[in-house]
């Protein structure tokens, strides 16, 4: 059988540690005998990051919005003990943060069901995707250790030297201080990559941030996203039989737990951030999780929603096999490779990453796992396997 052909190259973005060893297993078993693949290739593993000062993040953020689809591996996000282990010049921040702010994107992230893993909320027959928004809040803060008595101020200078300033709180003794920011600019981006994911996926969208309590920052939010849809998305809804829907979080967090799915529930950064985990591993497994960032203007980048499984890496390096779930990866790459064909009109591209999804599924059902899914499992037949054996009961399972 002749290879798939493709016109224009994934931005592919490698990683570290456990998930940049899948990463070359499914091109090796899944992807290349089938696609003739083509790749700008960035490596944004630890040590290169650090080599080039982090520069090689920029330099691959700037190419997906020139090519318009990325796949990207799970990177690791410094700390101190990192900063450490492989002797980094400085504790670099998050490569997913930089990404996020360049594209000015909306992730969305939605389990991977199947009909044997039964979720742990029991209404939820189809999947909730989270929409999060990627720029601001906690992840570009700033922090302060209070030593003592003191009074904490809000400044703002103007252009023309005048300022605003108000009390924060007064200290009567040590504490803790933190301000974060967001711009007009990234949630008016944000909502409208609701608003139009919504309409590609013809699924509700709600939106929800607790703008009874930060009658500011919360309620600027509600703001913007009750006037984009009131002036750009309404009768766009309207013709497409779907609702946007405004709550208070703690209100959509009780709505969710009823819900049978089939929804797009947009949150802030932080609120998507656990929400999504918490989506996840209701459904069984972090490494069930799509994750896809949108940018407003329709650039895209696939990757997956977990880290790098440092402890299976470690095994790795001892020479042991692992079972290590490759789902997420594998679906970001059909996913990545499925818009590419979409843009380029290529329909075997489309077909092939339909397929894979399909046979990976599948292969799940048939009780083939990884480790992580053997306590999860509704199933009579179950065998384990390692990473690169259900790689290839996947691959052989591809009907094309």
């Amino acid at each position: 059988m002749s290879k798939i052909a493709m016109k224009t190259p994934l931005v592919e973005m490698d990683g570290d540690e456990m998930t940049r060893i899948i990463w070359k297993q499914i091109k090796d078993i899944v992807i290349e005998p089938f696609v003739d693949l083509k790749t700008e290739y960035f490596d944004l593993g630890l040590e290169y990051r650090d080599q080039t000062n982090d520069q090689v993040t920029v330099d691959s953020a700037i190419r997906t919005q020139e090519l318009g689809v990325a796949v990207k591996c799970a990177t690791i996000t410094p700390n101190a003990q990192r900063v450490e282990e492989y002797k980094l010049k400085e504790m670099w921040k998050s490569p997913n943060g930089t990404i996020r702010a360049i594209l000015d994107g909306t992730v969305f992230r939605a389990p991977i069901m199947t009909s044997c893993i039964t979720p742990f909320v029991s209404s939820w027959k189809q999947p909730v995707t989270i929409a999060r928004h990627a720029y601001g809040d906690v992840y570009r803060d700033s922090e302060m250790v209070i030593d003592g008595a003191c009074k904490a101020e809000l400044l703002l200078t103007m252009p023309d030297g005048s300022t605003k300033k108000q009390i924060i709180h007064s200290f009567d003794g040590p504490g803790v201080l933190l301000g974060m920011h967001n711009t007009d600019k990234s949630i008016y981006s944000f909502a409208r990559s609701c608003f139009n994911y919504a309409l590609d996926v013809k699924q509700d969208l709600w939106f929800a941030t607790k703008d009874t309590i930060s009658k500011q920052y919360d309620h600027r939010f509600k703001d913007i996203f009750a006037e984009v849809f009131a002036a750009e998305f309404k009768e766009k809804f309207e013709a497409a039989n779907i609702e946007y829907f405004y709550t208070l979080i703690d209100d959509a967090v009780a709505r969710i737990m009823r819900c049978e799915g089939n929804i797009i529930w947009a949150c802030k950064n932080y609120d998507g951030d656990v929400m999504s985990d918490m989506i996840a591993s209701a459904n069984g497994s972090l490494a069930m999780m799509t994750s896809v960032l949108v940018s407003p203007d329709g650039k895209y980048e696939y990757e997956a929603a977990h880290g790098t499984v440092t402890r299976h890496y470690y095994r790795y390096l001892k020479g042991q096999k692992t079972s290590t779930n490759p789902m997420a990866t594998l679906f970001a790459w059909t996913g990545a490779l499925r818009k590419r064909g979409e843009l380029d009109g290529i329909d075997d591209l489309m077909a092939y990453a339909d397929a894979v999804e399909t046979a990976a599924i599948e292969t799940i059902e048939s009780g083939i796992v990884t480790g992580d899914l053997k306590n999860l499992m509704n199933h009579e037949n179950i065998r384990v396997v390692d990473t690169e054996d259900f790689l290839r009961e996947i691959a052989a399972n591809i009907k094309l």
